[in-house]
């Protein structure tokens, strides 16, 4: 039994991802997965990797996940699902492309700037 190990980023999410063969178990955390994300679009986000590659229930997936918000971490989690499917077997690797699974998405909250008040807005400007 070997165990695959990756990790999967989103915005300011970090999540590592432990997949060894099993019955389908999901924890994140240490809790199960639908306690830590008690939506169900979130719950489908994290299996969406298993349905496209038709392996659902055949492995256990042990998550560290860390920063950002409860989506960023779910598409973290999604993301090195992907990547952990195609490194234990690469037939899977072209489903998973055409699902979008496979890309960093880039985006990332802009720094604020000195002299405005976020990243973009400006302070109140008063002509008289």
């Amino acid at each position: 039994m070997e165990i695959t190990h990756t990790i999967g980023r989103r915005k300011t999410a970090v999540a590592r991802v432990y997949v060894q063969p099993g019955n389908g178990s999901i924890k994140v955390n240490q809790k199960d997965y639908k306690e830590y994300f008690p939506t169900l679009p979130l719950q489908n986000l994290i299996q969406q990797a298993f349905e496209l590659s038709k392996t659902k229930d055949q492995y256990d997936v042990a998550v560290n996940v860390f920063g950002g918000g409860y989506n960023g971490q779910a598409e973290a989690i999604r993301m090195a699902l992907a990547r952990a499917l195609c490194k234990i077997n690469a037939e899977f690797r072209p489903v998973l492309k055409a699902g979008g699974l496979l890309t960093r998405d880039p985006r990332m909250v802009e720094r604020k700037k000195f002299g405005q008040r976020k990243a973009r807005r400006r302070f109140q400007f008063s002509k008289r």
